[in-house]
């Protein structure tokens, strides 16, 4: 009997051991491609996205803590073709652009120039239309890296990897599914530059949802955009997106 009793008491021991000692299992993280694949059909589906052939976005522009504000006009068409132009008051101008091919910025400050490698490839892929469907186009690699909150939002934490250039760090609503963050490290002509993006304010016009309010930190800079018009379909002029006289002046032979 009293062995019985030290073996019942040595299995409950182990039991008492066993259950102080365990933890409920990490919460299995989704697939990056899931992630991506969601984010695609809450912002509209597929069949929204393929009936947009190009977009106009207007809207303000603001350096945070600086007084300078102004107007900014946003331009993209199928398949990668995009036109950004911010007007400054007392500044000037700053357009950004790519007919698909070449990619190019001017400014009334710096002047026209091309931009090449890294650079070049990162406003190729922010131009493309449709982007969210075609992320698999776009990166070779990608990958649920965790969890973290951004602000109140409890967010997955996706690495994409492109074909050319440093991978980039996105950051999806566990609830909505909606992308709320990214970091990036920017190429350009002063080096290397990590850059974050807030998105917020998703809105949605003709089936597709789009986030009116994108705040970016860079190099000392924290600029905001905020949307106020977005059009789809909308008569954009054929030569609209090809490369300025100045640009192809500088541009290498």
């Amino acid at each position: 009997m009293r062995l019985r009793r030290q073996i019942v008491q040595q299995l409950v021991l182990a039991g008492l051991a066993c259950f102080c000692g365990w933890s409920a299992p990490d919460e299995a993280l989704p697939k990056a491609e899931e992630i991506l694949d969601k984010f695609a059909e809450v912002t509209g589906g597929k069949a929204a996205y393929e009936s947009v052939h190009n977009e106009k976005l207007t809207g303000n522009f603001e350096f945070l803590g600086k007084g300078i504000k102004g107007t900014v006009t946003m331009l993209r068409a199928e398949p990668n073709k995009a036109l950004t132009s911010v007007d400054l008051e007392g500044v000037g101008k700053l357009e950004d652009g790519t007919d698909g091919k070449t990619a190019w910025q001017n400014s009334s400050m710096q002047g026209p120039r091309v931009k090449e490698g890294e650079e070049r490839a990162a406003a190729l892929r922010e131009a493309t239309l449709r982007a969210p469907l075609y992320w698999r186009k776009l990166y070779k690699h990608v990958e649920t890296a965790g969890q973290e909150k951004v602000g109140d939002q409890e967010c997955y934490k996706v690495v994409l990897t492109p074909e050319e250039g440093k991978p980039e760090t996105q950051y999806y609503d566990k609830k909505t599914g909606l992308l709320v963050k990214m970091n990036m490290v920017m190429a350009s002509p002063m080096g290397e530059i990590p850059t974050e993006t807030i998105l917020g304010d998703y809105q949605e016009q003709n089936g597709l949802r789009e986030p009116r309010r994108v705040q970016q930190k860079a190099a000392g800079l924290d600029f905001l955009i905020t949307l106020d018009r977005v059009e789809y379909n909308v008569d954009i002029p054929a030569n609209k997106f090809d490369v300025p006289a100045d640009v192809k002046a500088v541009a290498p032979k």
